[in-house]
């Protein structure tokens, strides 16, 4: 790149971040970090009446959890409206726009008429030309468009798109109530923040030929466009809750770490070769747009489970500690650990190791933690009824008494040695008194190896949970 690479994610604060969204955020983020360029982070919020500050919050929560951090912003276009209205007035001086006094009933009319004529129905022009007007009469601003020829706008992913002019019409920048319109803001904000490439999903595609005609009319040199596809559910159609969990915190809610989730996202209409797991290092270095299809992406529910397993199993991307951090509130959040615990990450860290590689969620792994991170043991009660005979204390006895006698911390061979040997004298084999010792100290049939989990928990409270399971 010769010149430098300035990019946004601009989404309207109108409900939950989408995952769709979340993708382009990506895209625009990679992009930006690839060519040591910018990410500019800004909130469309003009539509005053769908936006709020929750979806703010949610917004900017989301793309902290993921890790995509912006250079500058967030900006905020209902505070620059001195920007917009002075825009507005260069294009009226330049006789490029022109105050509109048709009604909402006389448009509606028009439109219909249009409708039952086999026409179009857009704007017919009716002020475009107008002379008189009324002093004080509610009026809307309109850009006065071109009305022959074609709007060429040359896309990295498409190539040159030709719009035909005869299907423009004079559409409205400025409200009656004095608010500025989408595609209006949009091409302020970029060139004021010398956007270099716009890179965006193709349902934007159609506004493009009306941003393009307003930057040419207000003098700005048009950014590069790039359109992405559309993410699709398995069936095909355009990605909704049907298929699943379409709001990003959802995921995090679920169990999925973040660059689980990136990486997946990343995947979604890019390639390099065959790789299937990234690290966000490797994606910032192999990220271009020349390996962006404009096919429509599948989001596959069973593709993001094995990427999160992935990365929960493999020590080399996430370090236990780190996996903790992640780990910690979904601890709260299914009621293993209380909203005002005193455990440190690296006490939570250590059960990791035992755990990372039966877990596909942090759901799972935090249930699987249950028997480290409680103090009491929540007991299966099919489970205590099978195992925690009475035939099977007087192994637990002898168990106790040779822990008893070691020194901590305890050593895995020692322990195992105890186990053994402990079955060889009733003359049974391991797994006749490993499992009720598990479910004595887990409260569960399906726990880490047996040792392990006598290691994690230490002498005493191994001793403690073997004494209290009759």
């Amino acid at each position: 790149m010769t010149e430098e690479v300035r990019v946004r994610f601009a989404p309207s604060p109108t409900g939950f971040l989408h995952i769709g969204g979340v993708r382009t955020a990506l895209f625009n983020w990679l992009f930006a970090r690839h060519f040591n360029g910018k990410f500019i982070l800004r909130i469309e919020d003009t539509d005053h009446e769908r936006s709020t500050e929750d979806s703010i919050h949610e917004i900017i929560e989301s793309m902290r959890w993921l890790g995509l951090d912006w250079d500058e912003g967030p900006f905020r276009q209902t505070e620059r409206q001195s920007l917009y209205t002075q825009k507005v007035q260069e294009l009226l001086d330049g006789q490029k726009a022109y105050l509109c006094y048709c009604t909402a009933e006389e448009l509606e009319h028009r439109r219909k008429m249009a409708q039952d004529q086999g026409a179009k129905p857009k704007y017919d022009g009716k002020c475009r030309s107008r002379t008189e007007f009324p002093e004080g009469a509610p009026h809307v601003i309109r850009f006065k468009c071109p009305q022959e020829g074609n709007v060429i706008v040359n896309d990295i992913l498409r190539g040159n798109v030709t719009f035909d002019l005869a299907e423009q019409d004079d559409f409205i920048i400025l409200r009656t109530d004095g608010s500025p319109t989408y595609n209006f803001v949009v091409v302020v904000d970029d060139a004021d923040m010398r956007i270099s490439h716009v890179i965006r999903g193709d349902d934007h595609l159609s506004n493009t030929p009306r941003q393009a005609l307003l930057n040419d009319a207000l003098g700005f040199t048009r950014p590069q466009f790039a359109h992405i596809s559309m993410i699709l559910g398995e069936d095909k159609s355009r990605l909704s809750k049907r298929h699943g969990a379409t709001a990003t915190l959802a995921y995090r809610d679920m169990g999925y770490l973040p660059n689980a989730l990136v990486n997946f996202l990343a995947r979604l209409g890019w390639s390099h070769g065959d790789q299937e797991l990234f690290t966000i290092d490797e994606l910032i270095k192999h990220f271009t747009l020349q390996h962006v299809t404009t096919s429509a992406a599948v989001f596959n529910p069973e593709k993001l489970l094995w990427v999160n397993e992935q990365w929960i199993q493999s020590d080399e991307k996430i370090s236990s500690l780190e996996l903790a951090k992640h780990l910690e509130p979904i601890l709260v959040q299914e009621k293993v650990l209380p909203e005002n615990h005193s455990k440190a990450l690296e006490d939570i860290a250590k059960v990791i190791p035992s755990l990372r590689q039966r877990a596909k969620t942090l759901i799972e792994m935090a249930h699987g933690a249950e028997f480290y991170l409680k103090d009491e043991v929540t007991f299966d009660e099919k489970a205590k009824a099978k195992f925690l005979k009475p035939e099977v204390k007087p192994l637990f006895e002898t168990l106790v008494a040779g822990l008893e006698t070691m020194v901590e911390p305890l050593n895995h061979d020692v322990v195992e040695l105890l186990f053994k040997k402990t079955v060889e004298d009733a003359g049974l084999k391991l797994g006749k008194l490993a499992q009720p010792v598990r479910v004595a100290l887990t409260g569960k049939t399906a726990s880490p190896g047996i040792f392990d989990v006598v290691l994690l928990l230490g002498k005493k409270r191994t001793i403690e949970r073997l004494q209290k399971a009759f």
